[in-house]
Order: structure tokens, then sequence, then C-alpha cells
């Protein structure tokens, strides 16, 4: 199986390299508004903007900053497929402006322009990802009323384009995709708190600041949820490429948009190791299921369901063909890659780490957490 990653280095707000209905899914995190650290890119789009924080208009400042946001989001109704699905991760904000603090609710802005356009809001999903520092509470400390509850999650907003989306009689892409029922359990959770959150190794501490990565987990989790193989993965707002990387990892094509150059040399870096990451992902993944087994099994519960590629047992008909994958040659650079990726079978090796009771810890594979 071969898939095919572009980068271009390019204002997403234009996407003219793809056709219309040309991408099954997106995957992405905007820069947020009235977040700081985002300031600077957003009135270098529209000088408006910083005007309006040297005034503190909040309000002016939030609406215009959205209003940016939306001109890709047009661009990504245009360009996906009917059926096809946006993951949308985005955080509120809260900041003082005119001596005044207060909260900036960015999900809600991103469900009207999402709605506006014509899309179907699908149940989101709640990423916890807690702050362990005691001085993360914000307002006055012990004494009422002044305090303020901490931001300890973000969303990931879940759209369709459409109805939904269908697919040949017995199409075998689908059915390899599957994902395994206990995944299913876990990942179509609407609070997700096994993902971490992820420390950039950047050298730059300017591109790190720049980069505000979501972790690898996180797009790989919802790659597999919602594509099939041959489908092509868009992030239009691309930084470090963990939606390209997460893409290789499961055997999906991708396309990814960002406007700061720098950050491809920096993925020309991290892309010598998908061909480890991807066979590990998979062999976790795989050696998760046999845990799930061994549990079922002594609890005398049934699995129904002999895999065809593995030598496992499975709970529905619908996993029976479930096929992973792992990047076995990668090619280009730059602009460009081209994988080849080959089947995992039940003979593929491997030692999974795991934690103190040889189980993977919090949930996650241990390539998750490294990256």
């Amino acid at each position: 199986m071969r898939t095919e990653h572009r980068i271009h280095v390019s204002d997403a707000r234009e996407m003219t390299e793809l056709e219309e209905g040309s991408v099954q899914l997106v995957v992405t995190s905007p820069p947020y508004p009235m977040i700081e650290m985002w300031d600077e890119l957003f009135a270098d789009l529209d000088p408006a903007i910083g005007e309006a924080l040297a005034a503190e208009d909040g309000e002016q400042a939030f609406d215009r900053m959205h209003a940016l946001l939306a001109q890709t989001w047009s661009e990504v109704h245009r360009v996906l497929e009917p059926g096809g699905i946006a993951c949308i991760n985005v955080g509120d904000a809260t900041r003082s402006l005119a001596d005044s603090f207060r909260m900036w609710p960015n999900h809600v802005r991103v469900i009207e322009a999402f709605t506006e356009l014509g899309f179907q809001p699908l149940p989101d999903i709640l990423w916890r990802k807690p702050a362990n520092s005691a001085a993360k509470f914000m307002g006055s400390g012990m004494l009422p009323p002044n305090a303020y509850a901490t931001l300890e999650h973000e969303y990931i907003l879940v759209f369709r384009k459409g109805r939904r989306r269908s697919f040949e009689p017995n199409a075998d892409r689908r059915y390899e995709a599957a994902y395994f029922w206990e995944e299913r359990n876990q990942w179509f959770s609407d609070v997700w708190m096994d993902v971490r959150g992820t420390l950039q190794d950047l050298d730059d501490s300017e591109l790190r600041e720049r980069s505000a990565a979501f972790p690898f987990e996180l797009p790989y989790r919802l790659i597999s949820m919602y594509t099939a193989y041959e489908d092509t993965v868009l992030d239009p707002f691309w930084g470090t490429g963990t939606t390209t990387m997460a893409a290789m990892a499961a055997g999906r094509s991708s396309v990814g948009y960002e406007i700061e150059d720098e950050f491809t040399s920096y993925f020309e870096e991290r892309v010598t190791d998908i061909q480890r990451l991807s066979r590990q992902v998979g062999l976790d993944r795989l050696q998760r299921h046999r845990e799930f087994v061994e549990e079922r099994q002594a609890d005398r519960k049934s699995l129904n369901y002999d895999a065809e590629n593995y030598e496992f047992p499975v709970t529905t008909k619908q996993e029976k063909n479930l096929q992973l994958y792992a990047a076995d040659d990668v090619r280009g650079s730059s602009d460009r890659y081209v994988v080849e990726h080959t089947p995992l079978s039940s003979q593929d090796g491997g030692t999974v780490p795991s934690g103190p009771n040889g189980r993977q810890e919090d949930g996650q594979t241990s390539l998750s957490r490294s990256l």
C-alpha cells in the first residue's frame, strides 16, 4: 500500500492546490483567538486586530480573529467530500482587558462558523489535560467570590459535511481499517483523560512557542476513527506536522498547509523516525488487544469470531478483516513524501514497553508519550 503526503507552505485561506471534495477528513488545531501567544500572528494578517488589542477592545479583536479563521473553514467545506468529517481541536481563552477578566468562548464561535457553512455538528469530545501546578488557580485565592475555575480541558469539535458517507459494497479498505471493539469503547467516549499534552523538542525557542502542537495520539486516534485506507487527511494549520506523522503511521495520505516555512525543516528530521514509530504503534495496538482477550477469557466471556489476518479472536464480525500496516519505506523531502506500507502480521515481533504492572501506563502507547 502506498500513501502520499504533501506540504504546502501557503495560507490555508486559499487552498488552490486542492480540488473540491478531494479530502475525507480534516484534523487540525488553529491558533486560539485571545491567547496572547497568537496576537502577533493575527495582527499581521489583520492590522485592525492589533489596533483593537492596543485599545483594549477585546470584543472587536475576538470578532476579527474568528473572521480570519472563518475564511479557512470555508475552504475546509469546499475541499471536504460529501460525508467527510472535520475535527477541530480548540480551547477557550481567559484574559484581562480594560481591567476586566473574562473567558472568550472559542469553541462556541467555531461551532457557529461551521453550522453557518452547512456542516452538521456531531457529538464533541472534551480533551481533559489537567495542570498539576499549585499555581494554576486564578483569582483571589481563598477569598470568595472572585476566584475562577481553571480551564483544564479543550474541545475536539466534530462536524460532518452533509449526510453520512457511503462506500462501495463490502469495501475491503473500510473493513481492513476497522478498530477493535475495546478501542471503540475508549475512543468514542466523550471525555478523553488518557491523552496527555506534549512537550516540544524544537531547538528554536521562538519556533517552539509558535508550534503549540497537540500530541501524536490525538490525530492518530481521530484518523483511525473517521477514515478508511486510501483516504486523505488535511491539516490546514500544520505546524510541526503531527497530523502528517499520524497519517503516515495510520496508512492514510495527507495534506498540510503551513505559513511558517521553518517547520518543514524540522519535519525533515522528524520523519526519519516514522518507520519505527508506525511499527511500534501497530504492535502496541495488537498487544493491547491480546491483553484484552486474556482478560475476557479469564472472566469466561466469549469472543465469537476469529480474526482473518491475526491469530486471535475478536468480539464482533466487523473486526474480522482488520489489518494494521507499518511504514516500510519513505521517500521525498520538504514538500512531498511517498510512503510504502506493509501489513503487520501475527509473526511480527517487538517488545511493548509496559508500566510496573505489565500494562501500558495511562492507556496510551509508549510512543505517544515520547513525542
